[in-house]
């Protein structure tokens, strides 16, 4: 599994570079903050929703802590998208929010 720190995600965005980031948390805990321009899917409606994405882009995916975004990273590499799991999640998140 393709694993990405915050401050690599966080340069990312600050160098204006292409990074699409799907948040995989559920809606109590993106209420509290996310990263400006993520996309919002719950873990359990990922699979429901993959037909919204592109397999020709790389997601990089977040939640909490790591856990469930590796979970979101493995389903979604299973049916052949681009993905990087952010490792530490959120609770390592020290960029902006909205």
């Amino acid at each position: 599994m393709k694993q990405s720190t915050p401050s690599e995600v966080e340069t990312c965005i600050r160098e204006k570079r292409s990074i699409k980031i799907i948040d995989v948390r559920e809606v109590e805990e993106v209420a509290e903050g996310k990263i400006p321009d993520a996309i919002h899917i719950p873990l359990g409606l990922l699979e429901f929703r993959m037909h919204e994405l592109d397999k020709s882009t790389e997601y990089t995916m977040v939640c909490r802590s790591g856990g469930r975004s590796a979970m979101a990273t493995k389903l979604l590499e299973n049916h052949g998208f681009k993905v990087v799991n952010m490792s530490g999640g959120m609770m390592a998140w020290e960029g902006p929010v909205e």
